[in-house]
């Protein structure tokens, strides 16, 4: 077997869903991009349902980002610059919708909607943890009290619906 193979299988999403439970954001990733200034961002990201996203956008011209379910099912929400939702996608492991992509320049979030959710994501590197995302006012920061809000508006906002207030 060539050790240099990275393979996604069914005790890697099993394992990396464990850690996600049991980490205080409730999302756990594994890179398969060797660096983090690999110029291609490629990773498995468990969560959990109680995770939080942020709305955010990729603010570079050519910052696209890629979202295939591999396991569970989850949501990705786009909205204007006030926070209306104007699409909603939902991913399931056993179809009809399987993956996403998000034009750069686009606000949106993603919030698993079953336990043992995990994504695969592809998008242009390289990452700067602090320039990569820019975040939406209209949201609460990680951590926030009223993050709890958002997560349930995220699980039922249909196109037009606007963000709760704060």
């Amino acid at each position: 077997m060539n050790d240099s193979l990275k393979i996604i299988d069914q005790t890697l999403l099993q394992q990396l869903s464990e850690q996600a439970a049991n980490l205080p954001r409730l999302r756990k990733n594994y890179n398969l991009h060797p660096v983090l200034e690999d110029p291609v961002q490629r990773l498995c990201n468990a969560m959990e349902p109680d995770t939080y996203v942020r709305p955010h956008r990729h603010l570079e011209a050519d910052k696209w980002e890629l979202f295939v379910i591999l396991q569970g099912r989850a949501v990705v929400l786009t909205f204007d610059d006030t926070g209306t939702t104007i699409s909603r996608v939902e991913l399931c492991s056993a179809g009809p919708v399987y993956g996403v992509e998000i034009p750069a320049n686009t606000w949106h979030t993603v919030c698993a909607l079953e336990t043992g959710t995990v994504l695969f994501e592809v998008k242009k590197g390289p990452y700067h943890p602090l320039s990569d995302k820019d975040f939406a006012s209209w949201a609460p920061e990680e951590g926030n009290v009223s993050c709890d809000k958002y997560l349930a508006w995220y699980k039922q906002a249909d196109i037009g619906a606007v963000p709760p207030a704060p």
